[in-house]
């Protein structure tokens, strides 16, 4: 992997590389390392060691994944990391590959063990200190070491797995068969933080207050006296992108904020509010609504939508980049680190790409401009603490998603100006009530939408036949996964009462409880 001027500027602190085997839970050992204030970066598992010694690390943490080490073409590392002298960690199918390379015996086990195990410690003194005797880990896998390299000490086991924890003190190598990184394991972190610590030496002093300066300092470097465009949507990562970018360039920064008509209510009062006058940034507001619902009329097809709004958002936002004065030569995007990997580009490894980021890969080649990404390297909730350093005010930080098309895929169907309006007044009130029960940060993603039905209702003394508004609340970390919040009875009731209530148009309201999978969060 190459290693970009960003990554050479962060890995000056700090830096523990995580070897990307392909495990579902890789991202959330490189969370884990940078919540215990060490910097962390995953890499494709194959690579050279003058690849991996280029980020001078102080550890190297080797994943788990979904093959056996005995697979024909199952990923290996390069062997000369055992001999660094640095230390290394293996967690599930990266102890066992550690323990097959320093020449240990190992083979399916008799049943794959997946769930809860009861962990007994033998060694407290290294890198169990901390964790009790007896203590609850999380497992899955299907092979198991059935003998130690040579060396190597049993630093605890379980009732169906002998070598459930082992290390060579002196080279400071060791091996967990279970999954620190995860809830399940309860003293997780702790072996995490001893392995940090007391093994790589790691003083912790991976703090965004520091990342603001460095990157502030990359930034300026190489844009020198050229201007940056950033397409500004109001959302939590194209706002902290934009507040760094102004913080390190002033009015060199170009925010571009295109009013696409599938906007919230008072969505572009709140941008303009927020960053022309607080944060003193030159900022052009280009009014397209006219042609994005004129492109929309009569579609339905909730793939034809996104595509048409994301060619009429390129054409309108290079139209308004040819009016910029000055040598505009960059764009600036709020990629963050998931979308970088998810979409194949962060590293070479062993994971399916899963999809093509609209961030990475989705814009065209010809508009002229050198990306900017000060982002690519931080997690979401690194972001949101990004933009509290910065400065943004809580409501931004703390938004809600809010998707690219805009209201367009929460109003089903063919969208018009009547429905939208109805739709934005839902959600207006719908966030209102959410906000009013100290719910909002309590839940990860809250909206409204209007379904292609019309139903029978009764008010007053006459009979309507009026839309339906499902409402829909869930929680997640990753969003890869999401459950329907639980939201108190009460708290729907009142919701509910005000929608039908409060917006001419809407007699019924229903509660979408779907979890994903198998729904998706947003309907289309």
């Amino acid at each position: 992997m190459q290693t970009s001027n960003s990554d050479q500027h962060i890995s000056q602190s700090e830096t523990v590389l995580i070897l990307d085997f392909g495990s579902q839970y890789a991202q959330l050992i490189a969370r884990r390392v940078r919540e215990a204030g060490v910097y962390s970066i995953l890499v494709r598992p194959n690579a050279p060691v003058a690849e991996l010694m280029a980020h001078k690390p102080i550890g190297i943490i080797l994943s788990g994944g979904p093959s056996s080490v005995s697979d024909a073409g199952a990923p290996r590392c390069d062997p000369a990391i055992f001999d660094l002298g640095i230390p290394i960690l293996g967690i599930c199918y990266g102890m066992q590959l550690t323990s097959q390379m320093m020449g240990a015996k190992v083979e399916g086990a008799p049943t794959r063990e997946y769930g809860r195990a009861n962990l007994e410690v033998r060694d407290s003194s290294g890198l169990l200190m901390g964790v009790p005797t007896n203590s609850t880990v999380w497992m899955s896998h299907g092979d198991q070491v059935l003998e130690l390299p040579k060396g190597f000490q049993v630093l605890a086991s379980t009732p169906t797995c002998p070598f459930a924890a082992v290390g060579d003190s002196k080279r400071k190598i060791f091996g967990v068969q279970f999954h620190p990184e995860v809830t399940h394991t309860p003293h997780g972190m702790d072996i995490i933080r001893n392995f940090l610590f007391r093994s790589c030496g790691c003083h912790g002093n991976w703090r965004m207050s520091d990342f603001v300066t460095a990157e502030s300092d990359r930034i300026r470097e190489r844009v020198g006296s050229a201007r940056v465009l950033c397409g500004l949507s109001g959302g939590v990562d194209s706002s902290v992108v934009a507040a760094l970018l102004a913080k390190a360039i002033g009015r060199q920064l170009v925010c571009i904020f295109v009013d696409n008509g599938l906007l919230r209510k008072n969505e572009r009062a709140l941008v303009e509010s927020t960053f022309r006058d607080h944060f003193d940034v030159d900022l052009r507001v280009v009014d397209a609504s006219k042609e994005f619902l004129g492109d929309l009329d009569g579609i339905t097809d909730p793939q034809e939508k996104r595509r048409l709004i994301g060619h009429r958002f390129i054409d309108v936002f290079r139209e308004a980049a040819k009016t910029i004065d000055g040598d505009v030569k960059f764009l600036a995007q709020g990629t963050l680190y998931p979308d970088v990997i998810e979409s194949g580009h962060g590293h070479a490894g062993t994971a399916a790409n899963i999809k093509l980021h609209h961030n990475v890969g989705g814009l065209p080649a010809d508009l002229g401009f050198e990306l900017i990404e000060p982002l690519r390297h931080l997690f979401k909730d690194e972001v949101r603490t990004l933009g509290e350093v910065l400065g943004l005010p809580a409501h931004i930080v703390w938004r809600h998603p809010f998707p690219g098309p805009g209201l367009a895929v929460r109003c089903l169907g063919a969208v018009s100006e009547p429905q939208l309006r109805i739709l934005r007044d839902c959600d207006e009130i719908l966030l209102e009530e959410i906000v009013a029960a100290d719910l909002y940060r309590k839940t990860d993603q809250v909206f409204a939408v209007l379904l292609p039905v019309r139903s029978v209702g009764v008010m007053g003394d006459g009979r309507t036949y009026d839309s339906v508004v499902a409402l829909r609340a869930v929680t997640t970390q990753d969003f890869m996964t999401a459950d329907w919040a639980r939201l108190p009875y009460d708290v729907l009731a009142t919701i509910s009462s005000r929608l039908i209530n409060e917006v001419k148009g809407v007699n019924r309201v229903v509660y979408d409880i779907s979890s994903k999978p198998p729904a998706t969060i947003e309907w289309e």
